[in-house]
């Protein structure tokens, strides 16, 4: 019984790995988020206006037990993506939205970036 106990517990901390990842974006609180697990556990890309059209892409966070799957990549192109539609430029402060950028370099992400 308890294998079986410590096998379910194992399972509820691993993300479907073909469950499709659904990006949300709250404008409210300016940040891009997927649930993990059903919604116990989130990563979040956080962005902040630093003026009328420009947007800082602060800072992305996935929780340690999903680290490794490429989550962080879709908040990034999700950021990317609403820096390019909504036609702002972007301060990439983030380290891991900068490497992004760098192995994703889209001529269409690229006219966006301040540097």
């Amino acid at each position: 019984i308890t294998a079986v106990v410590m096998a379910q517990a194992a399972q509820m901390n691993v993300l479907e790995l073909n469950a499709p990842l659904r990006v949300e974006h709250d404008k409210k609180r300016r940040q891009f988020s997927i649930r993990l697990n059903g919604s116990h556990d989130r990563a979040v890309l956080l962005y902040e206006y630093v003026g009328k059209k420009t947007v800082d892409l602060q800072h992305t966070e996935v929780p340690e037990a999903y680290r490794g799957r490429e989550i962080a990549k879709h908040l990034a192109k999700a950021a990317m993506d609403f820096v390019v539609e909504e036609d702002l430029k972007a301060h990439l402060t983030c380290w891991y939205i900068q490497k992004y950028v760098k192995e994703n370099p889209h001529p269409h992400y690229l006219e966006h970036v301040l540097h």
